[in-house]
């Protein structure tokens, strides 16, 4: 009976952190669906410009300086059943790395704003003066997402995706708020991008308020130890270069489309991939928990465990996936008319299925990737998602001159496939490593990458 109720209460932490992980995700881009006309309208095109750009900034910035984030998760999860002063070293050298790495990335921002503004307000030295101001704020709000990685990813590090995830919600919301408000009283993009330092630094603050009371410590000040920075670089490094290459490649197919066919082409493009991110976003937000939960597993010799966990997630995984792709494909014609109009639901009308697709075979490559990194071989997840991603390029430049916005789409379908080839090495280790469950003394050391 208690391993019974044991069992049901994981079950529903499993369920909690899903709900939390698909909460997370949607808050913001949902958010922007009914705030973004509000402030287009009282902003104007080119100050609203300037804020999208500020956000990508943010955006893209923070996916750089947050790489070592899973690196983090993995450590503390093989660690949860060590003593909290131990744990607090391992958070504490993670929250030296992200301070260097967001340092940088915010120093990088900071001198290239000028630049940048100049040549996106290029003919008005007022909104240049306002885009100069909001990207320096862009670089700052970086550097606190960085650190803020540190605390997001210890207590998904210990399966409790609640406490940090209600913090952000709020600030996020807060956020959402003063872009909707703050141009109906006037106020710049200036005052919006200020409005969103000061909700970020008291997020900030709370997070390390919830840290330090996890290990109860007075303060998780950042530290360099040897061994411990070293084993989270040495894995942090591969999931820093699927960050970044994940960023590059997400953006390709978009930036080449824009080049070679112009803006109007590339705008309908933009939205299918736009409408079908949620495919793959919400399959990866939702499952996210099976990575601390398999890494945790790792550490002991419960091959049959996590042969059922990774069995139960990839179902999931797939219902997740066939359902999203299957609404998107029966209401795309809707969907295409709604967000662009009769011109851009035309010209997207036969590329839309396809991305659907394509988005949908990346989508049913989550459980693997995850089960992989729990298991250490992060090296097969970064190679495979580099070689999808190459490979997608190399399509795109057979098939554009031929095929235009068509052959861009069907280049797409050649990533996923390549990124589910994932589960090959999966299976192998997952159903060779119940002949060595026999010996404890190398059964954890045989799934470590060396």
């Amino acid at each position: 009976m208690i391993h019974i109720a044991a069992q049901k209460i994981i079950r529903n932490n499993h369920v909690t952190n899903a709900a939390f992980g698909m909460l997370d995700y949607l808050t913001y881009p949902l958010g922007m669906l009914f705030v973004a006309p509000i402030a287009l309208r009282y902003l104007g095109a080119a100050h609203y410009g300037v804020f999208s750009v500020a956000t990508a900034t943010v955006s893209a910035g923070s996916i750089i300086a947050s790489g070592f984030g899973d690196a983090n998760i993995r450590l503390i999860s093989k660690s949860r059943d060590n003593d909290s002063i131990g744990q607090a070293h391992t958070v504490r050298c993670a929250m030296g790395i992200h301070l260097v790495l967001g340092i940088t990335i915010m120093m990088i921002i900071l001198s290239m704003a000028p630049l940048a503004a100049k040549h996106i307000a290029e003919s008005n030295q007022a909104l240049q003066r306002e885009c100069t101001w909001s990207l320096s704020i862009a670089g700052l709000l970086v550097l606190l997402r960085a650190i803020e990685t540190v605390c997001i990813s210890t207590q998904r590090g210990f399966e409790d995706y609640g406490k940090a995830v209600r913090i952000s919600l709020s600030g996020r919301i807060v956020s959402l708020t003063s872009v909707a408000l703050f141009p109906l009283f006037g106020l710049s993009i200036v005052a919006i991008m200020i409005a969103s330092l000061f909700v970020g630094v008291s997020s900030l603050g709370l997070q390390i308020i919830q840290l330090a009371k996890r290990f109860d410590v007075p303060s998780v000040w950042p530290t360099f130890d040897r061994t411990i920075s070293s084993a989270l670089l040495s894995f942090g490094a591969f999931t820093w270069i699927q960050a970044v290459s994940g960023l590059v490649f997400g953006q390709a197919d978009r930036l080449i489309a824009g080049i070679s066919m112009g803006a109007t082409a590339v705008a309908s493009y933009a939205i299918c991939v736009q409408m079908a991110q949620p495919i793959y976003g919400l399959a990866a937000s939702g499952l996210h928990f099976l990575f601390p939960n398999l890494s945790a597993r790792s550490a002991g010799n419960a091959a049959g465990a996590q042969r059922r966990a990774v069995f139960l997630a990839f179902g999931a995984n797939l219902i997740m996936v066939g359902a999203t792709a299957g609404l998107l494909l029966t209401f795309s014609p809707f969907l295409l008319k709604l967000w662009g109009g009769d011109t851009l639901a035309r010209s997207g009308r036969l590329v839309f299925p396809i991305i659907i697709w394509s988005t949908a075979l990346s989508g049913l490559g989550v459980t693997g990737s995850y089960a992989m990194l729990a298991l250490g071989r992060v090296r097969a997840v970064t190679l495979l998602n580099l070689t999808g991603g190459a490979m997608m390029i190399f399509a795109i430049s057979i098939l554009l001159p031929r095929y235009g916005l068509y052959g861009i789409a069907v280049a797409r379908l050649i990533y996923g496939p390549i990124t589910l080839l994932i589960y090959v090495p999966l299976l192998i280790m997952l159903y060779r490593s119940s002949s060595t469950t026999t010996q404890p003394a190398t059964g954890s050391v045989a799934w470590e990458e060396v």
